[in-house]
C-alpha cells in the first residue's frame, strides 16, 4: 500500500502527486454536524473523504472546525460534551460514529492530538508501549525498534519525556502513534511551536511513515505551505463546513488559497480585513 510522497520542499514534485490516481476511500465523513453541549454547533453539514494511503490536507483559521472534525471521526468528542447529530462517518466500509475511542483505535484510526499530550512523568519508551495498550501479539519491543529507526534521537533519550524538547515530544507522539500499528493517522497541528527547521524534519518523517509503511494520514495544520507540499489533495473548512477542495496541486495554484492561506496572490491590498470578508461570502459561502 506505499505510494510515492513528496519529499521536503526542495525536492521535486513526485509522479504520485502529479498525477493524483483516483483511489478508494479509507475513510468517509457524510455530511456530519456536531454539537456541543446540546447546543452549540460547530460542524454544519461537512463531508470529506481520505483515499487509502494517502496524505490528505485538512486547512483552515483557528476555528473553522478543524480539531473538532479528528474528534468526531476518533470518538473523542465526548470528553467535551459533544456529540455527531447528524450523518456518518464510516472506515473501511464500516460505520464508526457512535462507537468507543478504543474501539476506534482497536479498527486502525489513531489520533495525534495538538500539543502533543505526551507523559511527562514517564520515559519514552513507557510512552511508546503505552501506545500499544490496544494490542496483544508479542511485536511491541520490535516496533519500538522501528520507532527508533525512524527517531533515532529517541532512542538516546533515557529520561523522562518531560524533559524532552519540543520537537521530540512531537516524535515521541507520532512513534506512539506508530506503536498501535494504525491504518489511518489523524494529526492535529503537528509543526504547533516547532522551529522552522525541525517543522522540515516533522514533515520529512510524516512523509516516509506515509511512503515507507502505507499508512493513511489526514494532517489538520495552519501551516499551510508544508501541507499542500506534503499532501496529495486537501480540503478547506470555514465555520464547520468545507468550501474549497481539490489536489494539493491545484490548491497551491488557487488564487484565493494564495492570498489567504499562502501569502500570495495578484491582487494588491488595501484592507486585507474587507478584502479578506467580502471574497470569502462571494466566492466560498
Amino acid at each position: 500500500m506505499t505510494h510515492a510522497a513528496t519529499a521536503v520542499p526542495a525536492a521535486p514534485k513526485s509522479a504520485a502527486q502529479a498525477t493524483v490516481p483516483a483511489r478508494a476511500p479509507l475513510l468517509s465523513v457524510n455530511n456530519i454536524e456536531v454539537v456541543y453541549n446540546d447546543v452549540i454547533l460547530v460542524l454544519r453539514g461537512l463531508s470529506l473523504e481520505v483515499p487509502e494511503g494517502e496524505i490528505v490536507a485538512l486547512l483552515g483559521a483557528n476555528g473553522a472546525g478543524k480539531s473538532t472534525t479528528l474528534k468526531a471521526i476518533s470518538g473523542l468528542l465526548k470528553t467535551e460534551d459533544g456529540e455527531v447529530t447528524r450523518g456518518d462517518i464510516t472506515f473501511a466500509g464500516e460505520r464508526i460514529n457512535g462507537i468507543d475511542p478504543d474501539a476506534i483505535v482497536r479498527r486502525g484510526i489513531f489520533q495525534v492530538m495538538e500539543g502533543r499530550r505526551i507523559i511527562g512523568d514517564m520515559t519514552c519508551q513507557e510512552n511508546l508501549r503505552l501506545g500499544a495498550f490496544t494490542r496483544s501479539d508479542g511485536a511491541v519491543k520490535n516496533d519500538i525498534d522501528m520507532v527508533y529507526h525512524y527517531f533515532p534521537r529517541l532512542k538516546e533519550r533515557t529520561g523522562l519525556a518531560g524533559y524532552l524538547s519540543g520537537g521530540e515530544q512531537q516524535m515521541l507522539a507520532i512513534g506512539r502513534a506508530m506503536m498501535a500499528r494504525p491504518k489511518l493517522i489523524l494529526m492535529d497541528e503537528p509543526s504547533m511551536g516547532l522551529s522552522p527547521l525541525m517543522v522540515k524534519e516533522v514533515f520529512s518523517i510524516i512523509q516516509r511513515i506515509n511512503r515507507d509503511l502505507g499508512v493513511t494520514i489526514l494532517l489538520v495544520e495552519q501551516n499551510a505551505r508544508m501541507a499542500l507540499q506534503a499532501a496529495v489533495r486537501g480540503y478547506i473548512m470555514e465555520s464547520g463546513k468545507v468550501v474549497l477542495d481539490g489536489t494539493a496541486e491545484d490548491l497551491k495554484n488557487n488564487e484565493d488559497v494564495k492570498e489567504f492561506y499562502l501569502g500570495g496572490g495578484n491582487e494588491e491590498r488595501k484592507s486585507f480585513k474587507n478584502l479578506k470578508s467580502f471574497k470569502r461570502r462571494k466566492r466560498w459561502i
